[in-house]
């Protein structure tokens, strides 16, 4: 094909298409089964507390009623304890993420990814199907499985960022992977539907669903993904549009550069040699990058730490918002799981956007610190929503814009900027490590966020809850948010200076 020309689609091939839908749909499939937990735990709530049949009807005995799914004495137990997997999930999580990132640079892709994808299946199977209709409901061996679900799970993102690095070269990576990112708003989206489809039939059909779907999802990637381009033999610029791995700027530097190009035309010159040379193509095979050598990168703490920040608000929007909804303004959970899509829809469009912006600015911080920005009043504008769910929608779509756009743009493009910059000439395996230590620090932060919202009565939650009210939990989301601002401001500030820089140059020029 003919070389690049200012990252037009057409430069793709087939061969694109297909590893950009198959890892597109991995995740979709296991945000699905993710997102099925949060929608289903006003049921399994129920499910896990006794009636007021258990306690006032004499025919029955207590002993027997109760005890074979009588798990808490009330709702706020139930309530506790649910909020208590999310903390383990995604502290299990977490930490996987910052050993399936570094596993991922040493095999082989497409295997780590498949086994998270059907090990996660067939855990959430377990979870909340097989123990339904076995009648086993044991606080432990629930814990156990979700800390396991944490850590497969975390195999997978890592992987499928990666493979997406392998294809997509930085020209227009900004748009395309903030499409590529609505992977996980869709997932959500998908979710939803499914879980309020069959909620009827009893929540552990929920789980069937999404968990057989996601297997089959596991299977179909192991067969039919291709992790790189170099399996089909499109090795150099020319052939796939993409810029040289080995290459990329760092995130906080222009995307393109006088010396970035000339170093691009020395790796093609040397691709275009491995050609005729193919023994030394394999015995120059680049080597993985160390976890301390990729966390000590140029950028990769400040965003993470960012990211630390704004995954917590992302995800007690992603847990608890079908939850609040039910809670706070009385609507039934069908309605609650429909109305939460919206959030999901504003991040998709949010990514999009300003990835694109993103690209034309050259720049990614200062979209991200302005998008920040306008999350904190859309925040406080949706704490301050009535009970309408029209206006209802239209505020979450808004705060999904600000707050899913940004956290897709530092999942996706900006770890892959991170993980393809000139620090990394000498090693062009470090994405997935990279990958993984963004997500897994804002793992971290979003689970630190679920341990204080439902553990112990002395919490921000219950006192702010509790206390003021839920405004004054969205105000703590404002806070968090603003921190998110606050570690990329030296990043900003740096990159705002080479806008200047580079716009008074032009204007000598002329």
């Amino acid at each position: 094909m003919p070389p690049s020309c200012c990252g037009c689609l057409s430069q793709y091939t087939h061969h694109h298409l297909v590893a950009f839908l198959l890892t597109f749909f991995s995740y979709v499939l296991l945000h699905a089964s993710r997102k099925t937990f949060s929608n289903v735990k006003v049921s399994i709530s129920a499910q896990w507390t006794p009636s007021v049949r258990n306690g006032s009807a004499a025919a029955f005995s207590p002993n027997q009623t109760w005890e074979d799914n009588h798990l808490f004495e009330n709702e706020e137990q139930a309530t506790l304890f649910l909020g208590a997997l999310d903390s383990i999930f995604l502290f299990s999580y977490a930490v996987g993420l910052y050993f399936s990132g570094v596993i991922g640079d040493r095999v082989n892709l497409r295997y780590v990814l498949c086994v998270g994808l059907c090990g996660s299946a067939a855990v959430e199977f377990v979870f909340g199907t097989l123990t339904e209709w076995l009648h086993i409901y044991n606080i432990y061996l629930y814990c156990g499985l979700w800390v396991l679900n944490g850590l497969l799970q975390s195999a997978v993102w890592p992987c499928v960022v990666a493979v997406m690095g392998n294809w997509f070269g930085k020209t227009g990576r900004g748009f395309v992977f903030g499409l590529w990112s609505a992977c996980a708003s869709v997932g959500n989206i998908l979710g939803a539907f499914l879980a309020s489809s069959v909620l009827k039939y009893g929540y552990e059909y929920a789980f069937l669903v999404t968990s057989v779907v996601q297997f089959a999802g596991g299977v179909v990637v192991f067969f039919g993904l291709l992790t790189s381009p170099k399996e089909v033999g499109l090795c150099s610029e020319s052939e796939t549009g993409l810029s040289p791995v080995e290459t990329d700027t760092d995130s906080h530097r222009p995307l393109m550069s006088d010396e970035e190009g000339e170093m691009e035309a020395e790796v093609y010159g040397r691709q275009n040699q491995s050609v005729q040379e193919p023994d030394n193509l394999l015995a120059e095979s680049p080597r993985a990058i160390g976890f301390c050598q990729a966390f000590c990168l140029p950028g990769v703490l400040p965003y993470s730490l960012a990211y630390a920040c704004l995954k917590l608000v992302n995800y007690s929007f992603f847990f608890w918002l079908p939850f609040y909804l039910s809670n706070n303004f009385g609507w039934k959970e069908a309605e609650s799981d429909r109305l939460s899509v919206w959030y999901d829809v504003g991040g998709i469009i949010g990514g999009t956007v300003q990835g694109l912006i993103s690209d034309f600015m050259g720049k990614r911080s200062p979209v991200l610190a302005l998008s920040l920005a306008l999350a904190m009043g859309a925040l406080v504008g949706y704490s301050r929503s009535p009970n309408d769910q029209v206006i209802n929608a239209a505020l979450l779509t808004t705060t999904g814009f600000f707050i899913g756009g940004p956290s897709n743009m530092i999942s996706s493009a900006i770890s892959a900027d991170l993980g393809r910059q000139d620090a990394l000439r000498g090693s062009q395996k470090a994405l997935a490590t990279v990958t993984g230590i963004v997500d897994g620090t804002g793992s971290v932060g979003a689970a630190g966020g679920q341990v204080n919202k439902n553990t112990g009565h002395f919490t921000w939650k219950t006192l702010l809850e509790s206390k003021l009210g839920w405004m004054y939990v969205f105000y703590f989301f404002v806070v968090m948010t603003g921190g998110s601002i606050v570690f990329i401001t030296p990043l900003l500030i740096k990159e705002v200076r080479e806008m200047w820089r580079d716009r008074q140059l032009l204007r000598r020029q002329l």
